[in-house]
């Protein structure tokens, strides 16, 4: 399920149950990643701590790859959809600040999460594609600030979209490195990828 993706609506209405199970398996398998590890966690270790059959977690998920690209999917569409509507309503400078905020919450409290995608994203078919797709939408909502920065638009190498890109790509392996060590480097991290963010949008006056 990619961000933004949700089942038809009638079938969701119907199946207040079924929300609560889903989560339930979410919750789980962010759960055994801790405790386990993604190589070591089972489809059956996920679904005996949900509380169900193997048969149960498979009318929600296919495999073990669908559950851990459902839980990526989770974890980070909450942040995608406040960052694009502060993208597209705040003043750039304060668009920035909330930004990197929310990425270390995010970070703080599902980082084993993020991690995880990042390193099954070059192997696991389902978390590479949901990854690479969460990558674009950030990478429009950082377009979109540093637009409205005075960035031109364009693609060349010197313009909005592909300093984004850059930025996006610098961001996520800076946070993936620094939430291994502790909160505070994190924090740290957080503040120099903030600091680089409004250099390039020429904010730092």
């Amino acid at each position: 399920m990619t961000p933004g993706h949700h089942p038809t609506r009638g079938r969701r209405a119907t199946e207040r149950k079924g929300d609560v199970r889903e989560r339930a398996i979410l919750d789980t398998c962010e759960a055994l990643l801790a405790h386990k590890g993604y190589d070591a966690m089972t489809v059956g270790d996920i679904a005996q701590g949900a509380g169900i059959t193997r048969g149960a977690l498979y009318f929600y998920f296919g495999s073990k790859q669908e559950v851990v690209a459902a839980l990526v999917a989770r974890t980070v569409e909450h942040l995608w959809e406040r960052s694009r509507a502060t993208a597209q309503t705040e003043e750039p400078r304060q668009a920035i600040a909330a930004a990197m905020q929310r990425t270390v919450e995010l970070w703080n409290a599902h980082g084993l999460v993020m991690r995880t995608a990042i390193d099954l994203s070059l192997t696991v078919p389902e978390i590479g594609e949901l990854w690479s797709h969460t990558a674009e939408l950030f990478v429009t909502a950082i377009t979109t600030v540093l637009e409205r920065a005075g960035i031109q638009a364009g693609a060349e190498p010197t313009r909005a979209s592909a300093m984004a890109r850059a930025l996006c790509w610098m961001i996520e392996r800076t946070f993936y490195h620094a939430s291994q060590e502790s909160r505070e480097k994190l924090q740290e991290a957080s503040a120099t990828c903030e600091h680089i963010w409004l250099t390039s949008a020429g904010l730092t006056s």
